[in-house]
């Protein structure tokens, strides 16, 4: 975008929640957000966030709205010096971002807040960059983000290059390649008492098992790839229990603990195992917060939705298939 286009460029996007399969906690770099072990995710159709960027003229900084309250700007306004530096243009940007499903509450919201970020920021200022180009930016902002501008399963990279220009996500199966569903029961609304960016820098100072989450994930990642291209669904739901287990198990030895979970939280994960011991395939995982998702075969999905409606503090369930890649909407 140059000077020559004035005030008001507008554009507007969709990106997905996604949950992680195999996860990443803790950073290879904290300034480039780069993450220290790689991770699988699939993206989620049910939850995503909605961003209108508008560039403006009159503006003397950057706004930024949340569910139709103003924000801090300053994660926001990262990305966007990037994309300002791209194309040489000074402008201010209003922010005003949508979500379908509670925010900051462990469901991703940050991710594909700042994955509909990177689309709407770079359509609005006329940029044309490739999936790769977008998910280096919108890791900038968060770094789960730079999986949700891919659908379906998508595997990120921790990369080696110092300035992170090889730290990307790239899709391993489209949403259609490998029907999977996913069963959300929300057990708080509100937002986690430790954002996840502090957590992860607690858990590489102080917990002794920080080393070994490293030095294991390589391993984690082959495995669930393998799981992948099989198509062998029990396996991809035992490792990612394994997975998810072992990141709680860093969280937990960190100092001070970081102890997400609620008393619905472990209800659920029994009522997931009393699937199984009745003939159910059916796997949760959890990301840093109280939510459980449950990863199923579609034709189980409503025995899944029905059992876990049912666990005593699950205040919601939300079924889901996987969903697309971030996009434009205008």
């Amino acid at each position: 975008m140059d000077e020559t286009l004035g005030g008001g460029a507008t554009a507007v996007a969709r990106a997905h929640s996604n949950i992680a399969l195999v996860k990443y906690w803790g950073k290879r770099d904290a300034a480039l957000n780069i993450p220290a072990v790689g991770s699988i995710s699939v993206t989620l159709e049910a939850l995503y966030t909605d961003t209108r960027v508008t560039f403006r003229p009159d503006l003397a900084h950057d706004e930024f709205w949340i569910d139709g309250s103003r924000s801090d700007a300053t994660r926001v306004s990262r990305v966007l010096d990037l994309v300002r530096a791209r194309v040489g243009h000074e402008q201010r940007v209003v922010v005003s971002s949508t979500n379908n499903f509670p925010t900051g509450a462990g469901l991703a919201s940050s991710a594909s807040g700042f994955a509909a970020l990177a689309v709407a920021a770079t359509g609005a200022a006329g940029l044309e960059l490739t999936d790769r180009e977008l998910s280096i930016l919108a890791r900038r902002g968060s770094g789960s983000a730079a999986r949700s501008i891919l659908g379906g399963f998508a595997e990120m990279h921790t990369g080696v290059a110092a300035d992170g220009s090889d730290a990307y996500a790239e899709q391993l199966l489209g949403a259609a390649d490998w029907p999977v569903s996913v069963t959300v029961a929300i057990t708080e609304r509100g937002e986690k008492s430790i954002n996840s960016t502090v957590g992860m820098v607690e858990s590489a100072a102080t917990s002794p098992f920080y080393p070994t989450w490293l030095d294991s994930a390589a391993e984690d990642l082959s495995e669930m790839r393998a799981a992948i291209a099989a198509r062998d669904f029990a396996r991809l739901g035992q490792l990612s229990e394994y997975n998810c287990l072992k990141m709680h198990a860093l969280m937990l030895t960190t100092r001070p603990a970081l102890l997400y979970w609620n008393a619905a939280t472990v209800a659920a994960l029994h009522a997931v195992r009393g699937l199984r011991a009745d003939g159910v395939p059916a796997y949760f995982t959890i990301d840093a917060g109280p939510q459980v998702k449950v990863l199923s075969l579609p034709a189980d999905s409503a025995v899944v939705q029905a059992t876990l409606a049912l666990v005593p503090g699950v205040l919601e369930v939300r079924g889901s298939t996987l969903g697309p890649g971030a996009h434009r909407l205008a």
